[in-house]
């Protein structure tokens, strides 16, 4: 009898690549949501609305820096900032300490479109970790950022030797 589409999940999960299938397809499925979502709604990428959460976090960021938080490839954190450049969302500046760098700030009309954005990434928030209780999702939360700050996660000797 052939499995249906839970079944093989369950077995993906029990197998001894559980733990990295599991954050896998948790970061997978809520990309595809919160992805198709923003696009449809707010006509920009993933990387433009992250770099605009960024933005807004720290005025005067420098493009350089949105790629550390968020890693992704230069020129596509350069390429979203073009976008919300030309959209009116964010305006760059020359940086005192070094003019070929460029300072990047909200506008008024980024702030207005991130506020929509930050609302319903909080309900979306709220959706996904719902099964979770108060206590599980502060373990849960404190764990990723255990791995999050650990080396490993953004370079591996593994991976390296490998290749």
């Amino acid at each position: 009898m052939p499995m249906n589409s839970n079944e093989k999940l369950d077995t993906i999960f029990a197998s001894d690549l559980s733990h990295l299938m599991a954050v896998s397809y948790i970061v997978l499925c809520n990309n595809a949501v919160t992805d198709r979502y923003i696009e449809t709604n707010f006509g920009i990428p993933v990387q433009a609305w992250s770099s605009l959460f960024a933005i807004d976090t720290f005025p005067g960021i420098k493009a350089k820096e949105i790629r550390k938080l968020f890693p992704r490839p230069q020129n596509t954190i350069s390429r979203a900032i073009a976008l919300l450049e030309a959209r009116g969302l964010v305006r760059q500046e020359a940086s005192q300490e070094d003019g070929r760098e460029k300072k990047i700030f909200i506008t008024p009309e980024g702030q207005a479109v991130l506020k929509d954005i930050r609302q319903v990434s909080f309900d979306r928030q709220a959706e996904m970790f719902a099964p979770l209780s108060a206590r599980e999702l502060q373990t849960f939360t404190q764990l990723a950022m255990k791995i999050a700050n650990g080396p490993a996660l953004k370079d591996s000797q593994v991976m390296r030797r490998a290749g």
